[in-house]
Protein backbone atom coordinates (compact mmCIF):
# COMPACT_ATOMS: atom_id res chain seq x y z
CA UNK A 1 0.00 0.00 0.00
CA UNK A 2 2.82 2.88 0.83
CA UNK A 3 4.44 2.02 -2.77
CA UNK A 4 0.94 2.71 -4.46
CA UNK A 5 0.37 5.84 -2.48
CA UNK A 6 3.48 7.31 -2.97
CA UNK A 7 3.23 6.73 -6.56
CA UNK A 8 -0.42 8.58 -6.53
CA UNK A 9 0.81 11.38 -4.65
CA UNK A 10 3.42 11.47 -6.84
CA UNK A 11 1.15 11.50 -9.85
CA UNK A 12 -0.60 14.68 -8.21
CA UNK A 13 2.25 16.91 -8.25
CA UNK A 14 3.61 16.27 -11.79
CA UNK A 15 -0.43 16.74 -12.86
CA UNK A 16 -0.35 20.12 -10.81
CA UNK A 17 3.10 21.07 -13.00
CA UNK A 18 1.30 19.84 -16.33
CA UNK A 19 -1.74 22.65 -15.04
CA UNK A 20 1.30 25.06 -15.11
CA UNK A 21 2.36 24.34 -18.46
CA UNK A 22 -1.41 24.16 -19.88
CA UNK A 23 -1.90 27.38 -18.96
CA UNK A 24 1.02 29.11 -20.72
CA UNK A 25 0.40 26.46 -23.90
CA UNK A 26 -0.33 27.28 -27.15
CA UNK A 27 -3.79 26.66 -28.85
CA UNK A 28 -1.70 23.49 -31.09
CA UNK A 29 0.13 21.95 -28.13
CA UNK A 30 -3.10 22.49 -25.63
CA UNK A 31 -5.14 19.84 -26.35
CA UNK A 32 -1.89 17.47 -26.36
CA UNK A 33 -0.84 18.74 -22.79
CA UNK A 34 -4.81 18.53 -21.66
CA UNK A 35 -4.98 14.44 -22.64
CA UNK A 36 -1.46 14.12 -20.79
CA UNK A 37 -3.43 15.53 -17.85
CA UNK A 38 -6.48 13.23 -18.06
CA UNK A 39 -4.59 10.28 -18.79
CA UNK A 40 -3.01 11.06 -15.56
CA UNK A 41 -6.42 11.92 -13.65
CA UNK A 42 -7.82 8.68 -14.66
CA UNK A 43 -4.55 6.95 -13.49
CA UNK A 44 -4.78 8.57 -10.17
CA UNK A 45 -8.75 7.46 -10.04
CA UNK A 46 -7.64 4.06 -10.78
CA UNK A 47 -4.66 4.19 -7.17
CA UNK A 48 -7.75 6.00 -5.24
CA UNK A 49 -10.13 3.03 -5.89
CA UNK A 50 -7.17 0.40 -5.44
CA UNK A 51 -6.33 2.34 -2.21
CA UNK A 52 -9.66 1.95 -0.49
CA UNK A 53 -9.63 -1.75 -0.90
CA UNK A 54 -6.57 -1.87 0.95
CA UNK A 55 -6.95 0.26 3.40
CA UNK A 56 -10.02 -2.20 4.83
CA UNK A 57 -6.79 -5.19 4.65
CA UNK A 58 -4.63 -3.27 6.85
CA UNK A 59 -4.41 -3.95 10.42
CA UNK A 60 -7.12 -1.83 13.26
CA UNK A 61 -4.62 0.13 14.92
CA UNK A 62 -3.42 1.77 11.08
CA UNK A 63 -6.51 1.94 9.56
CA UNK A 64 -7.97 5.39 10.02
CA UNK A 65 -4.64 6.73 9.69
CA UNK A 66 -4.17 4.87 6.14
CA UNK A 67 -7.99 6.12 5.30
CA UNK A 68 -7.04 9.60 6.64
CA UNK A 69 -4.07 9.54 3.97
CA UNK A 70 -5.75 8.01 1.17
CA UNK A 71 -9.30 10.41 1.42
CA UNK A 72 -6.13 13.51 1.49
CA UNK A 73 -5.24 12.06 -1.71
CA UNK A 74 -8.69 11.55 -3.39
CA UNK A 75 -9.50 15.33 -2.14
CA UNK A 76 -6.17 16.56 -3.67
CA UNK A 77 -7.56 14.94 -6.87
CA UNK A 78 -10.58 15.83 -6.89
CA UNK A 79 -8.87 19.67 -6.34
CA UNK A 80 -6.58 19.16 -9.29
CA UNK A 81 -9.96 17.64 -11.57
CA UNK A 82 -11.63 21.88 -10.43
CA UNK A 83 -8.15 23.27 -11.25
CA UNK A 84 -8.21 21.85 -14.57
CA UNK A 85 -12.02 22.67 -15.52
CA UNK A 86 -11.40 26.63 -14.79
CA UNK A 87 -8.39 26.71 -16.57
CA UNK A 88 -10.36 25.10 -19.81
CA UNK A 89 -13.21 27.58 -19.41
CA UNK A 90 -11.14 30.57 -19.14
CA UNK A 91 -8.90 29.23 -21.91
CA UNK A 92 -12.45 28.49 -23.80
CA UNK A 93 -13.51 32.49 -22.87
CA UNK A 94 -10.14 34.08 -24.09
CA UNK A 95 -10.82 32.21 -27.68
CA UNK A 96 -14.12 33.25 -27.90
CA UNK A 97 -13.01 37.10 -27.00
CA UNK A 98 -10.46 36.62 -29.82
CA UNK A 99 -12.56 34.95 -32.35
CA UNK A 100 -14.98 37.94 -31.37
CA UNK A 101 -12.28 40.66 -31.90
CA UNK A 102 -11.04 38.73 -35.30
CA UNK A 103 -14.27 39.18 -36.60
CA UNK A 104 -14.92 42.74 -35.65
CA UNK A 105 -12.12 43.32 -37.14
CA UNK A 106 -12.15 41.52 -40.25
CA UNK A 107 -16.10 43.42 -40.91
CA UNK A 108 -15.89 46.14 -43.13
CA UNK A 109 -18.61 48.69 -43.07
CA UNK A 110 -20.61 50.23 -45.56
CA UNK A 111 -22.36 53.51 -45.55
CA UNK A 112 -25.61 51.94 -44.65
CA UNK A 113 -23.88 50.12 -41.77
CA UNK A 114 -23.27 53.42 -40.18
CA UNK A 115 -26.34 54.49 -41.01
CA UNK A 116 -28.11 51.63 -39.44
CA UNK A 117 -25.49 51.60 -36.01
CA UNK A 118 -26.84 55.17 -35.62
CA UNK A 119 -30.37 54.67 -36.25
CA UNK A 120 -30.55 52.17 -34.51
CA UNK A 121 -30.79 54.06 -30.86
CA UNK A 122 -32.27 57.09 -31.77
CA UNK A 123 -35.21 54.30 -32.72
CA UNK A 124 -35.07 52.57 -29.22
CA UNK A 125 -34.97 56.17 -27.76
CA UNK A 126 -38.13 56.97 -29.32
CA UNK A 127 -39.76 53.86 -28.60
CA UNK A 128 -39.17 54.12 -25.13
CA UNK A 129 -40.86 57.16 -24.74
CA UNK A 130 -43.29 56.77 -26.55
CA UNK A 131 -44.58 53.93 -24.32
CA UNK A 132 -43.21 55.79 -21.71
CA UNK A 133 -46.06 58.71 -22.72
CA UNK A 134 -48.73 55.95 -22.66
CA UNK A 135 -48.08 55.02 -19.82
CA UNK A 136 -48.31 58.60 -18.70
CA UNK A 137 -51.54 59.10 -20.38
CA UNK A 138 -53.12 55.90 -19.29
CA UNK A 139 -51.88 56.38 -15.54
CA UNK A 140 -53.45 60.20 -15.42
CA UNK A 141 -56.29 58.94 -17.06
CA UNK A 142 -57.12 56.12 -14.01
CA UNK A 143 -56.18 59.00 -11.59
CA UNK A 144 -59.04 61.21 -13.09
CA UNK A 145 -61.23 58.24 -12.83
CA UNK A 146 -60.15 57.64 -9.24
CA UNK A 147 -60.33 61.37 -8.05
CA UNK A 148 -63.87 60.88 -10.03
CA UNK A 149 -65.19 58.43 -7.56
CA UNK A 150 -64.04 60.56 -4.56
CA UNK A 151 -66.01 63.59 -5.48
CA UNK A 152 -68.79 61.33 -6.24
CA UNK A 153 -68.10 59.81 -2.65
CA UNK A 154 -68.10 62.96 -0.98
CA UNK A 155 -71.54 64.09 -2.26
CA UNK A 156 -72.99 60.71 -1.99
CA UNK A 157 -71.36 61.60 2.13
CA UNK A 158 -72.91 64.43 1.93
CA UNK A 159 -76.04 63.54 1.15
CA UNK A 160 -76.23 60.88 3.73
CA UNK A 161 -75.07 63.11 6.50
CA UNK A 162 -78.30 65.77 5.58
CA UNK A 163 -80.03 62.52 5.45
CA UNK A 164 -79.06 60.91 8.91
CA UNK A 165 -79.32 64.66 10.67
CA UNK A 166 -83.11 65.24 9.47
CA UNK A 167 -83.89 61.63 11.06
CA UNK A 168 -82.11 62.64 13.90
CA UNK A 169 -84.23 65.55 14.60
CA UNK A 170 -87.32 63.55 13.69
CA UNK A 171 -86.30 60.68 16.31
CA UNK A 172 -85.11 63.11 18.98
CA UNK A 173 -81.79 62.19 19.29
CA UNK A 174 -79.89 63.64 22.02
CA UNK A 175 -76.99 66.03 21.50
CA UNK A 176 -74.28 63.88 22.35
CA UNK A 177 -74.94 61.41 19.37
CA UNK A 178 -75.15 64.57 17.05
CA UNK A 179 -71.61 66.02 18.05
CA UNK A 180 -70.21 62.23 17.43
CA UNK A 181 -71.63 61.88 14.35
CA UNK A 182 -70.45 65.21 13.13
CA UNK A 183 -67.43 64.45 14.27
CA UNK A 184 -67.19 61.25 12.59
CA UNK A 185 -68.05 63.15 9.40
CA UNK A 186 -65.17 65.38 9.93
CA UNK A 187 -62.91 62.53 9.85
CA UNK A 188 -64.11 60.89 6.78
CA UNK A 189 -63.66 64.62 5.05
CA UNK A 190 -60.16 64.74 6.39
CA UNK A 191 -59.67 61.15 5.10
CA UNK A 192 -60.96 62.21 2.02
CA UNK A 193 -59.08 64.68 1.73
CA UNK A 194 -55.63 62.97 2.20
CA UNK A 195 -56.48 60.40 -0.23
CA UNK A 196 -56.84 62.47 -2.72
CA UNK A 197 -53.29 64.70 -1.94
CA UNK A 198 -51.42 60.87 -2.10
CA UNK A 199 -53.39 60.10 -5.53
CA UNK A 200 -52.14 63.62 -6.68
CA UNK A 201 -48.60 62.89 -4.91
CA UNK A 202 -48.30 59.66 -6.67
CA UNK A 203 -49.69 60.77 -10.13
CA UNK A 204 -46.93 63.49 -10.11
CA UNK A 205 -44.28 61.19 -9.10
CA UNK A 206 -44.96 58.89 -11.48
CA UNK A 207 -45.71 61.36 -14.34
CA UNK A 208 -42.08 62.95 -13.68
CA UNK A 209 -40.22 59.66 -13.68
CA UNK A 210 -41.38 58.74 -16.94
CA UNK A 211 -40.68 61.91 -18.27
Amino acid sequence: MEGLYHQTNRLIEEVGRDLGRYEKASEESAHVVENEIRAQLDHIISNCERLDILVNKEPVSRRANAKMRVDQLKYDCQHVQAALRNLQHKRHMRFQADQEREALLSRTFTTNDATSVDIDPALQHHTKMTNANSRVDELLETGSHILSNLRDQRGALKGIHRKVLDMANTLGLTGTVMRLIERRTAQDKVILVVGMAITCLVMYLVWSYFT
